[in-house]
């Protein structure tokens, strides 16, 4: 461990450099006034003889560096730090020294832009005069330059960085295996450990030129402005990034960079889409195949996930309850939906003409689980065939199953139910976009 004195926020403090290590930081904590400083990526405590005597007893060995300052001190007063003002940007070139860095990291969305070898920061408040005040004579030059694109002035490139997996290291290829381990021995679904390797994968090939254990928050950065924004990847991409680097890192490497310091992107508030019941039928009644008929219908008669269709078994209907089961469904639960009568003659129908086996609905190899590529194929040939110009996925056939039942009168809870929510809040969002209720507000303008 090193300990060197630093001027911290305007106050005088040791600052300590180590190896993460959970142990080391559980000591440190007990020193009264240690903090931990998300610029700097340090623990600090006070300089004071208390802090600093409580620190040697705590550990035996510690290696005092010359003490130093934030604050820089040039000699020769060299004029090397050139400052661009492009637009809504700052751009700021200048030797790489330590203290300068940590200096421009106390900027909001401070960013190293590693294609033109500058730091960016946004041009906004009183952004420029800091810099000015800062580095003083050190300026070589302040110039301004009109933006030449909006993406220029997001500091966003146009093409995102190009990703190879065949860089992998064989090491960071056992490490991700490792992880793939640990998901299915805690029993997680396999859509979810595909997704989550899949986003560790990209990220690891992206930081390809380090180890697991060397990567730290600014490659993290860095690869949300070099590779997500630019390939236009969802909030959801980035949040489930997030969660596998959580995992990884806390469950395999157990060291490395601290991910609860990773800011989450703003949540995204967005409505489900919604087909009207006679969209439904048009959609249904175009498709001529009796089994992918059955399929469609049966996801909108019971509000079903693809995955939960296509991992029904034909004991999973109890007829004479008229009862469909869901077994495991997302989360791991169970639950029972009503079957009407028109939905129970439908499957029986089906049944005696298709005689399924191992699985409700079947694919072409023998007794083979049918595909979810082809079950989306169908939907997307049957809106087709039904003429309608809508983006229409399988779960808008769920979303409209929800929505249709509360405007028909059925209580919140009993939907909340029946789509396995484990929260209230995820069903009421079909409140914002029922017909029923949006119909019934007069606007003013009816009263001119």
């Amino acid at each position: 461990m090193k300990a060197s004195k630093i001027l911290h926020n305007d106050k005088t403090r040791i600052k300590l450099d180590f190896a993460y290590d959970k142990t080391a930081i559980e000591k440190i904590k007990q020193i009264p006034g240690a903090t931990w400083s998300k610029t700097m990526q340090a623990w600090h405590i006070p300089y004071n003889k208390e802090a600093f005597n409580q620190l040697k007893e705590l550990f035996t060995s510690i290696d005092i560096v010359q003490e130093t300052t934030n604050t820089p001190i040039e000699t020769n007063s060299t004029k090397n730090v050139f400052i661009e003002v492009v637009g809504r940007v700052i751009e700021i070139k200048m030797p790489k020294k330590e203290y300068d860095i940590e200096f421009l990291r106390k900027f909001t969305y401070t960013y190293w832009n590693k294609h033109k070898l500058v730091w960016q920061i946004p041009n906004y408040k009183n952004n420029l005069e800091q810099l000015e005040h800062y580095f003083g004579d050190r300026i070589a030059e302040v110039s301004f330059k009109k933006s030449s694109s909006i993406n220029e002035q997001k500091h966003i490139h146009k093409n995102p960085v190009k990703i190879d997996r065949k860089s992998l290291s064989v090491q960071t290829k056992l490490e991700i295996e490792a992880l793939r381990n640990w998901m299915q021995h805690k029993r997680y679904s396999e859509s979810t450990v595909n997704t989550y390797l899949e986003c560790l994968s990209n990220f690891l090939a992206f930081c390809s030129h380090k180890t697991s254990i060397e990567i730290n928050n600014d490659d993290f950065v860095n690869y949300i402005q070099d590779y997500v924004i630019p390939s236009k990847l969802s909030y959801s991409y980035q949040n489930q990034t997030i969660n596998a680097l959580k995992l990884f890192y806390s469950e395999i490497i157990k060291n490395g960079f601290e991910i609860g310091s990773i800011e989450r992107p703003r949540r995204q508030h967005n409505l489900p889409n919604v087909l009207s019941k006679e969209e439904v039928k048009i959609i249904i009644e175009s498709i001529k195949n009796n089994k992918h008929k059955c399929m469609l219908s049966l996801i909108y008669a019971c509000g079903l996930r693809r995955s939960e269709l296509l991992n029904l078994k034909p004991d999973h209907i109890d007829g004479k309850r008229k009862l469909l089961i869901i077994r495991q469904g997302k989360g791991k639960k169970d639950r029972i939906i009503p079957l009407s009568d028109k939905t129970l003659n439908m499957l029986r129908d089906y049944y005696k003409a298709e005689k399924p086996k191992q699985w409700l609905f079947e694919g072409t190899s023998e007794e083979g689980q049918y595909s979810a590529t082809s079950l989306q194929e169908v939907l997307k040939k049957a809106v087709i065939n039904a003429h309608i110009n809508k983006p229409v996925t399988l779960h808008w056939l769920r979303h409209s199953y929800a929505t249709h039942l509360l405007e028909s009168g059925t209580d919140l809870r009993f939907i909340q139910e029946l789509l396995g929510h484990s929260s209230s809040k995820t069903t009421e969002i079909y409140t914002h976009v029922s017909n029923k209720y949006l119909q019934q507000i007069k606007s003013p303008f009816d009263d001119l």
